[in-house]
């Protein structure tokens, strides 16, 4: 059951696609206090109380012992004293107390929730301003409070079939022949790779929806000629347009009003990437409109996926303070820099960037209204890439169109995945990305992966493939890294034929991880589960956050310990264990419910069958169109009956409620297996 329960005159976020009553008095669970200028919601945790959500954020999966601040930022430092990084994800269950519940603030400015950090138990939110919407959700258990809340908040976004495949980026490919080179690099290793990432460097000095002329001298016919070796081309968008006159976005937007101003109406002036930009004021539904139809520009020359970025947004600078920046530097030039004027210099130089002051500096107009941005500032990143997937919605209505975010907050899942932005190349983000996958889940966000080996710092050989293993099972595989790192494109690397083996398990899984997103997803469920979520009465289980179940039938267990040979695994039940080297080359073992110590070679993944399940494999390949879905393994652990309902489409139209997508795997005890479906099958059965 959900409630809805309305404080002051909050601003319609357009998060939640249900229409409720509003319930007359506070919001139960919590003593609530209200202010002109804020408001608070208290609780008293219990001990084993677990607190989980929140998406997109630091730490563990279970919440408790920090503070956490809504406040979409440009954050690459993802470490344990951040409070906030590029998402605001406002829901929260808890789970262990008098009662089991959900909650969600639909709230566009800061929170600020204290999850057991100022007094250890006790949880404490507040918001910047006193006019919210809140949602409260009972249910018979953590699973039905999420179906609940993602039913609220509608169907998460559908990405093309190709989109699961391995992906690779690095900001740096500069030129048609540096693409050429990391394809030729994957084509030769016959090493799968089905689209590459094309950072600032295509576009026209940084301007968005353009092609440097010079470095892609024939765009469209070099988009064909990746085509034809079946690569998919993914450009980036950025949130800045340039200032520059004779660019026809800057020119338009200015002739229309679709920047965001300053409260005098001037437009407001930031530096990112092109130096001088505006921003676009997608908040504005005709700005929105007009922003999203400027990526039939890159659709026009054959492009199938964007990927949205500094949409928080970020800003370099502020024109107005880094004039008042500079006069004051000025004031300092002759002065002898002892200890407190040398901070006050550096003070004032690192002020610059993404400073939250400069959020009150300019507005929206909102259906007429002008809106300081700092109210509804993490919105801008869900509203941009909701200028988008609406365009795709009227300029390719047929067909998917890839489209993921770095900013988000709740709503935005309806139009595209997100990555979960700039980490860096060490272990500790390895475990990060593994225990940040729930809890997105949980927002609706199905769509989403890490960059695979990091995207700063210097990635070993060994990180990589270790994180092949965890991302295997990520609907977003995309290997990248920034300009001025170590190359880490897996062909560079010693153990060639090994990287080539370990991501063609990718698309032998591909059937499975495909069928498994497509049910989430339609089905309002999660796809990648902490195990507490199933094992409800299994005390030990909501203390595993290394470990995730994935889809209907796998737990995974990825080793994320540079020079670990192998790592502990708990079982709540037996379980099938694959250690996976190869499509075709793995071991199999049954294991009891327990503590076990499992070996794993850096060159192996471990996979677990949850019983009466089925793993559905094939015999890879290349890239997706060349996977043959009709001739499969069915990999099976066996106690009574085992069943698959399998989930397949053409990938890329949009008949999702078509009955015939669907069949059904039934294998007996004894290997007798029935497939139902309207698609001929022939299945191959492996009991385990």
């Amino acid at each position: 059951m959900i409630t809805k329960y309305t404080y002051g005159n909050p601003f319609q976020t357009d998060a939640v696609v249900q229409k409720l009553e509003v319930q007359n008095g506070n919001v139960p669970y919590f003593t609530v206090v209200k202010t002109e200028e804020q408001l608070q919601f208290e609780y008293t945790l219990e001990n084993e109380e677990k607190v989980y959500g929140l998406g997109e954020n630091v730490r563990g999966i279970n919440k408790r012992g920090w503070i956490y601040k809504s406040c979409c930022a440009d954050e690459p430092n993802h470490v344990e004293d951040r409070t906030s990084l590029y998402a605001s994800h406002n829901f929260l269950v808890l789970d262990g107390g008098k009662e089991q519940f959900g909650v969600f603030f639909d709230y566009p400015g800061i929170i600020t929730f204290d999850v057991g950090y100022t007094h250890l138990n006790e949880l404490k939110i507040t918001l910047s301003e006193p006019d919210a919407d809140v949602y409260v959700m009972t249910g018979e258990s953590i699973l039905d409070i999420v179906k609940q809340f993602r039913q609220l908040i509608g169907r998460s976004y559908i990405p093309p079939k190709w989109a699961f495949g391995y992906q690779q980026s690095r900001w740096g490919y500069m030129n048609e022949d540096d693409i050429r080179e990391v394809v030729k690099g994957h084509r030769e290793k016959k090493i799968p790779l089905e689209s590459i990432y094309m950072d600032i460097d295509y576009m026209e000095r940084f301007k968005d929806f353009t092609v440097n002329q010079e470095r892609f001298p024939d765009f469209p016919e070099f988009v064909k000629e990746m085509k034809a070796q079946h690569i998919h081309l993914v450009p980036i968008i950025d949130a800045g347009v340039k200032v520059e006159e004779g660019y026809d976005v800057y020119e338009e937007g200015i002739e229309k009003g679709y920047f965001c101003k300053k409260e005098n109406g001037e437009y407001f002036v930031a530096g990112v990437w092109p130096g001088k930009v505006h921003f676009p004021d997608v908040l504005n539904k005709e700005a929105r409109e007009w922003f999203g139809n400027k990526y039939q520009v890159l659709l026009d020359q054959g492009i199938e996926g964007f990927w949205n970025d500094m949409n928080e947004p970020s800003i370099f600078f502020a024109q107005d303070r880094m004039d008042e920046t500079f006069d004051k530097i000025a004031e300092l030039k002759d002065k002898n820099l002892d200890l407190d004027t040398f901070q006050q210099f550096t003070g004032l130089v690192g002020s610059l960037a993404n400073n939250t002051d400069d959020f009150k500096k300019f507005y929206h107009n909102v259906d007429g209204k002008m809106m300081r941005h700092d109210k509804v500032h993490n919105l801008f990143g869900y509203n941009m890439t909701r200028a988008a997937g609406e365009a795709f919605e009227r300029l390719s209505p047929e067909k998917r169109i890839l489209m993921f975010s770095r900013s988000s907050y709740i709503g935005m899942h309806r139009y595209g995945g997100i990555w979960t932005g700039d980490n860096k190349s060490w272990w500790n983000h390895l475990l990060l990305n593994l225990r940040m996958m729930p809890s997105l889940n949980m927002v609706g966000i199905l769509y989403t992966g890490a960059d695979i080996g990091g995207f700063g710092a210097d990635a070993t050989e060994d990180l990589v493939m270790r994180w092949i293993q965890l991302a295997m099972f990520s609907p977003l595989m995309r290997n990248h890294s920034a300009m001025g790192t170590r190359k880490q494109e897996v062909y560079r690397f010693d153990h060639v034929e090994e990287f080539r083996k370990i991501i063609n398990i990718r698309y032998g899984l591909l059937a499975y991880i495909y069928s498994e997103y497509m049910k989430s997803a339609l089905n309002s469920e999660m796809y990648f589960k902490p195990l507490s979520f199933v094992y409800t009465d299994d005390e030990f289980a909501s203390q595993v956050e290394d470990q995730l179940l994935v889809g209907d039938s796998l737990m995974i267990a990825p080793v994320y310990n540079q020079n670990a040979k192998g790592r502990y695994v708990y079982l709540p039940e037996e379980m099938a264990m694959l250690r996976f080297r190869g499509v075709d080359d793995y071991d199999t073992e049954i294991l009891p419910a327990g503590h076990h110590y499992v070996e794993a070679g850096l060159f192996e993944m471990l996979v677990f069958v949850r019983p009466d399940k089925i793993l559905v494999l094939t015999d890879g390949g290349e890239y997706a169109d060349e996977v043959d879905c009709d001739h499969v393994k069915a990999l099976a652990f066996v106690k009574t009956k085992a069943e698959y309902v399998w989930y397949e489409d053409d990938g890329m139209g949009k008949d999702y409620e078509n009955p015939d997508n669907y069949g059904r795997i039934t294998i007996e005890k004894g290997g007798n297996c029935v497939y139902t479906g309207s698609r001929e099958k022939k299945i191959e059965v492996k009991l385990l």
